[in-house]
């Protein structure tokens, strides 16, 4: 039975995170306290003490679940390497750091660009992002393109949960169209922007130049990357899928069901939160799959 590790994204952060982790594992103390020193500012000591809205904002989010999932990888000597990883978003960078692919200080580089540029998107072009639940995928697809103004499916999660992403406006006409079309909800989520639309795109150009300089080796497993819903190992193809992402679907669904089709029996969510628990449970259930999910 091949073993699954999977990353979660931004929405996992909660107060107190990590704290257990630093008190009880010299490594995980080591490592946050080099982050802390890396990025100029003390992240541990806000993910420890922290309020909810300071855990929010981008610019921190993404990397303390970064950091927490990191450590949470690479510092028990009793996890068995995995045969493979995928990560949600964000999580994808954790993922390629669990894999061996990138050393732990150039993903957290790489991590805290990334959320500083996506948050001045979020401030030059408003926008937002809805759950939509109960519908076909298509459906929501046709509907997004039917809308003025920009709105895209954003995250395929589970059958019949996507997130949509886009302008304000735009998320709330399709939103109000998708409930008319059978959609069982339409929720908007408090999120400061639209990630993973075309939004994002003033992001990219300085996002392109810290992934080109950073190293990037070949994973010892497949990571199932975001993009492409398939395994790659071609760190020139893992550096282009990154930068995709920005602006792209995060393909969970089908990227889980690539793992499924390709051996995974075993998945282990390693990060703060359980949501990509649920989503693995609900993708495997669909496909009658005998699946355990830690």
């Amino acid at each position: 039975m091949k073993k699954a590790y999977i990353f979660p994204g931004q929405g996992s952060q909660f107060p107190g995170m990590g704290r257990d982790l630093y008190e009880s594992n010299v490594k995980a103390r080591e490592m946050m306290d080099r982050a802390d020193r890396i990025l100029g500012f003390s992240l541990s000591g806000t993910m420890f003490n922290g309020t909810d809205e300071q855990l929010k904002a981008t610019e921190v989010t993404q990397p303390a679940i970064f950091l927490h999932s990191v450590c949470l990888a690479l510092c028990d000597d009793t996890l068995p390497a995995p045969d493979m990883a995928g990560g949600h978003s964000l999580g994808e960078f954790s993922a390629l750091v669990a894999a061996g692919a990138m050393d732990f200080e150039d993903g957290l580089k790489l991590v805290a660009l990334r959320a500083r540029e996506m948050q001045k998107c979020c401030g030059m072009n408003p926008g937002t992002m809805a759950a939509i639940i109960g519908l076909p995928d298509e459906t929501v697809e046709r509907i997004c393109s039917e809308t003025a103004g920009i709105v895209i499916p954003a995250n395929y999660n589970s059958d019949g949960q996507v997130v949509i992403s886009g302008e304000t406006g735009a998320v709330a006409a399709a939103c109000e169209a998708l409930k008319a079309a059978g959609a069982k909800r339409a929720l908007p989520l408090n999120v400061s922007g639209a990630f993973h639309s075309p939004l994002m795109e003033p992001a990219r150009a300085e996002l392109a130049k810290a992934i080109e300089a950073t190293s990037i080796r070949a994973p010892f497993c497949p990571v199932y990357q975001n993009v492409t819903a398939a395994p790659e190992t071609d760190p020139v193809r893992i550096k282009d899928n990154l930068l995709r992402q920005l602006t792209s679907p995060v393909r969970w669904t089908e990227s889980v069901k690539a793992m499924i089709a390709d051996g995974a029996g075993e998945f282990h969510e390693i990060g703060p939160g359980a949501v990509l628990r649920g989503l693995v449970k609900r993708i495997a259930s669909g496909l009658s799959a005998e699946i355990t999910v830690l």
